[in-house]
């Protein structure tokens, strides 16, 4: 951080009430932190080696020999080009990718697509479309960090929280909590609860839903008049566990892919892709919206998506990639058959030195484990259940051990000492990462 002078300025006189909420945020998030300071084997072995961050760094080399190929801009790029939902053929190419791979009931036409640069931006989008200022969005536990600061920071709706308990958080059984956390809400605040969010498959229990419970929770929305958000940036990395022997499995199914008429209004129902996971492209910033039956949300995004307007650049090389099948079942089936060997890779380290981890992922990058248990286990003397537990062994794997781990606390853990492991990097990285991790736990 650079050095700044001192200002006179105190922040209720400086800031309006949002900006001092984003101060208080800012002052916490160290993510941009991390990632300025990564570790590197040969460039920078003293840095911060990242298992916390979801970034898939397997094919990156095969993804950048095809962008380097495959990228020539016209003088139409250096336009408003079609405008700031997209360009025409990167709608085209996006419906046509998602038609061969969501397996939609009902064809995705390009004019059912809002392009936005990066899911975040698609996500707030829908918040601040959709929701008052303190109205509510449910949001199960654990869930991802960001989605947050994403629902409520700009938009200023309210996540509620769906505490879990001992249930199961995809099974059908969890939806009734889903009403119980709406009604409560509602009765407290005399506000309303507008939607649910959901993370399919699942952040960060690396899971898919089991049809069961997403027929629950969209009759649970068409009751209460609720929009269902379904994320699904990790649709395409699913793959085969060929570690938990016992478990079942659930595979993949899109809301496209579903006949809703007789469930909830189709307007009610919002899917979300973007590139960042499935094509390990993070910095590409490429999201999209697709929603087949609300055409109010199409027309007030001609105002808002000026705000998530993609570069010309990343049009390009994404409406590339997504018109080349050979090149993307490729991609698909290789990135699928990586995230496997190191899922099985990290399991081995994991299982031999006896941490707990939950059990039957299937999709995503992350195993979540249970560092605390085994912290327990060496410090026998320390008690998970005082305040700062998991602030302490979080704060010795960054700033003692120099590792990364996502922060259970953060992402809606209901117990002390659980934290989310991305997996997808090389084993080189993997190794490194274990070994700090394990000697922290010491």
């Amino acid at each position: 951080m650079g050095s700044f002078d001192t200002s006179m300025c105190r922040l209720a006189d400086c800031f309006s009430t949002r900006g001092q909420a984003a101060v208080e945020l800012g002052s916490k998030r160290i993510t941009w932190d991390i990632i300025s300071d990564m570790w590197h084997p040969d460039s920078n072995a003293e840095g911060i080696l990242s298992v916390g961050m979801a970034e898939n760094t397997l094919l990156h080399t095969t993804l950048l020999e095809y962008i380097n190929a495959n990228s020539k801009l016209s003088p139409m790029h250096l336009t408003y080009n079609n405008g700031s939902m997209g360009s025409n053929a990167l709608r085209d190419a996006v419906s046509h990718f998602v038609n061969r791979h969501f397996k939609p009931f009902r064809k995705v036409e390009p004019s059912h697509i809002l392009m936005t640069n990066g899911c975040s931006s698609a996500i707030e989008h829908l918040s601040h479309l959709f929701l008052n200022p303190g109205e509510g969005i449910l949001l199960g536990m654990p869930y991802y960090a960001t989605f947050i600061a994403d629902l409520t920071l700009r938009p200023e709706a309210e996540v509620v929280p769906v505490p879990m308990g001992e249930k199961d958080p995809l099974t059908p059984e969890a939806i009734e909590l889903y009403e119980h956390a709406a009604i409560e809400f509602e009765q407290r605040t005399g506000k309303k609860i507008r939607a649910v969010m959901l993370c399919n498959p699942h952040n960060p229990l690396g899971r898919c839903y089991p049809r069961q419970t997403i027929e629950r929770l969209l009759k649970l929305c068409q009751s209460r008049h609720m929009h269902l958000i379904s994320d699904e940036i990790y649709a395409l990395s699913t793959w085969s566990n060929q570690v938990d022997k016992t478990c079942t499995f659930n595979e993949f199914e899109s809301l496209l892919s579903w006949d809703l008429t007789a469930l909830i209004d189709p307007g009610l129902v919002h899917v979300l892709w973007g590139l960042s996971k499935d094509f390990g492209a993070n910095g590409l910033r490429v999201g999209a919206i697709i929603s087949q039956s609300n055409r109010d949300l199409h027309t007030a995004a001609k105002c808002v998506s000026l705000y998530s307007f993609i570069s010309a650049m990343s049009d390009q090389i994404i409406t590339s990639i997504l018109s080349n099948d050979a090149f993307t079942d490729m991609y698909i089936k290789k990135n699928q058959q990586l995230l496997s060997q190191s899922h099985n890779h990290l399991l081995q380290i994991v299982k031999k030195n006896n941490i707990e981890y939950r059990e039957g992922c299937n999709a995503g990058f992350f195993l979540w484990i249970n560092l605390g248990k085994k912290y327990l286990e060496n410090h026998p003397g320390e008690d998970a259940t005082k305040p700062g537990f998991s602030d302490k062994i979080f704060n010795k794997l960054l700033y003692e051990k120099k590792v990364y781990v996502a922060h259970g606390t953060a992402y809606g853990s209901e117990k002390p000492g659980w934290y989310r492991v991305v997996f997808s990097h090389p084993l080189l990285w993997l190794d490194e990462a274990m070994e700090r991790i394990l000697s922290a736990l010491q």
